[in-house]
């Protein structure tokens, strides 16, 4: 219980954050609207005894006219205040959902790299996506109808009050097995939906997969339609399936709910239609009696469908809260230190040991690796020996298990992430592709995107294009280029940052020998004064580095220049050689 307090808490305090002034004026009309029902009912009691009143004494029409007056102001005024209401929960909507998707966003760029590598940080984010659109205003409407159909229904429970305390007593037990019902159903659902995450996200998969562009290729080419359209009816058969038994139970358990208050509903008129018989009660006591009995079971239903919206919201909500309570583990130390402002001495691995999460073996085993400041060090190997590892260690994604690294003798983890990230640069293997503008996918900063053009050898691709020209199919009026000019933008990118330490993976990969060559004759200007580490391939990139190191099985197995290497006859003078043959 004190947990959904404290989400139902939480979610109140989201709502006001965004839409403060929209929440009070919501209230103000929520409390007016509350009273209106009762009021109409009261009024009917009247139109009708004025009305048997002027039919028997065929005069004296005046209390039924102000009778009727007051009913037409009431039901325009009930129609104003709804049409308010609504505009004020579209503003509050638009508003709270541009706050929770803030969050998330915030929650998803501050989230360690190793979430985006594990499948239960991706089960909460897709269920906190799914309940931020509306489960914040869904549980504030919930909670303005419990207290306006509660005005409601204690106005109605006085109005029957005049006829037997009993009847608003009698009024409240009848819904007693609704409220059990849409206590059980709402839990049946909320660990339906747990349990449905993992095949809501593979059916979004599937989906993707037949309409994105990036698979549109090989579907085509090896005829994988069929199959992903397949694999994407059975999962949503079995959601389907899961759904309709979680209808069938709770229609069955409403119609039972159902059928009891209705036969409450007509042992209470039956009783005071027995009364009016007998002449102890009017035609207006008989319509006000069925219209407050009538709306207070419509009432407490209404009550319990809110109150168990209420329970339900504050379970979903959890998913959302679950996700914006997830912690770095990637922190700076207590007493964390300023960020260095340049490389003047050397970036050190000492003994650094690490492993992904969830992996069976480490990616580097007592690792030593020295980078002098102003540099070019290459980095060469087999694929999975652990040469991306190091860029993500460098960048402190990750945290070594064992050992450290040290930037001019301060141990990385003394610094403030975002500090030290400010003073690296860096081309990934996979670098994003950005639909946005030349200059854009430059620097979304203020750099001198020109000069990175030239350096990186993109510049040919701007003058083409004109920095200006939006890029990528996802928008009108984009252009699509090669896998190599992808590469050349994102090698700007890299140098557009003023930062001392550079770090190149697969800088080269995609580009044809002619750009590769190109690039390489400019390399060393461009690297002027900053630490540049590499991480490649190709021999003909890592020979222009004053040191190369090569990795076998995350360590070091050799070292020193391209020259002295090919002299040695190890094992990178066996690769060069059969590079160079083939």
């Amino acid at each position: 219980m004190n947990t959904h307090l404290t989400r139902f808490r939480d979610a109140l305090a989201l709502v006001w954050t965004a839409a403060r002034n929209w929440t009070l004026a919501w209230f103000a009309l929520l409390l007016f609207q509350g009273l209106l029902p009762a009021a109409t009912v009261f009024l009917t009691k009247r139109v009708v005894d004025g009305l048997v009143a002027a039919i028997k004494t065929g005069e004296n029409v005046g209390p039924l006219l102000v009778s009727a007056g007051l009913m037409a102001v009431v039901l325009l005024l009930a129609q104003l205040l709804s049409g308010a209401v609504s505009w004020i929960r579209a503003m509050q909507a638009e508003l709270l959902s541009e706050h929770v998707h803030n969050l998330i966003h915030e929650k998803a760029i501050a989230a360690d790299l190793a979430s985006f590598e594990s499948p239960d940080f991706y089960d909460h984010l897709h269920r906190a996506r799914a309940e931020a659109g509306y489960r914040p205003l869904a549980l504030l409407e919930n909670a303005g109808g419990l207290l306006q159909n509660s005005i409601t229904l204690l106005a109605m429970g006085a109005l029957l009050a005049r006829f037997g305390v009993w009847l608003p007593v009698i009024l409240l037990v009848s819904a007693a097995p609704a409220l059990l019902v849409v206590l059980r159903q709402n839990r049946r659902r909320h660990r339906w939906q747990l349990e449905a995450t993992a095949d809501e996200r593979r059916s979004w998969y599937y989906d993707w997969l037949l309409t994105a562009r990036e698979s549109a290729g090989e579907i085509r080419l090896f005829g994988l339609g069929d199959y992903f359209r397949s694999a994407f009816q059975a999962v949503r058969s079995r959601l389907r399936a899961g759904r309709l038994v979680l209808i069938k139970n709770e229609s069955l358990s409403s119609l039972c709910a159902g059928v009891m208050a209705l036969a409450v509903t007509g042992g209470a008129l039956g009783w005071m239609a027995w009364r009016a018989f007998h002449g102890w009660a009017t035609l207006g006591d008989v319509a006000l009696l069925y219209q407050a009995f009538n709306q207070g079971q419509q009432l407490v239903r209404t009550l319990l469908q809110n109150a168990g919206q209420v329970y339900a919201n504050t379970l979903f909500l959890g998913n959302l809260f679950d996700f914006l309570a997830l912690k770095p583990t990637v922190v700076a130390a207590s007493s964390s230190k300023p960020a260095p402002t340049g490389l003047r001495g050397q970036i050190q691995f000492h003994n650094v040991t690490f492993r992904y999460p969830g992996a069976d073996a480490p990616a580097l085993r007592e690792f030593n690796l020295t980078l002098p400041a102003g540099q070019i060090v290459a980095i060469v190997g087999r694929n999975g020996s652990g040469k991306s590892t190091l860029v993500k260690l460098l960048c402190r994604f990750y945290d070594p298990t064992d050992g450290r690294i040290e930037w001019d003798g301060t141990d990385l983890r003394a610094f403030q992430p975002v500090e030290l990230r400010r003073q690296i640069s860096a081309l990934f293997q996979e670098a994003v592709r950005y639909n946005a503008t030349v200059a854009q996918n430059i620097s979304f900063e203020t750099a001198d995107v020109e000069a990175a053009a030239v350096a990186a050898g993109a510049d040919g691709i701007a003058q083409r294009l004109g920095y200006g020209q939006l890029l990528g199919k996802w928008f009108e009026g984009g252009v699509e280029l090669s896998a190599g000019e992808w590469q050349r933008l994102a090698l700007a990118r890299a140098f557009a940052r003023n930062a001392p330490l550079v770090l190149l993976d697969e800088a080269t990969s995609a580009m044809d020998s002619w750009a590769e060559a190109e690039w390489l004759r400019r390399l060393r200007a461009v690297a002027a004064g900053r630490t540049v580490v590499i991480i490649s391939h190709r021999f003909t990139t890592a020979m222009q580095a004053d040191v190369i190191h090569v990795m076998e099985q995350g360590r070091i197995v050799e070292s020193g220049t391209h020259a002295q290497l090919v002299k040695r006859g190890g094992q990178y003078a066996q690769s060069w050689e059969a590079q160079s043959r083939g």
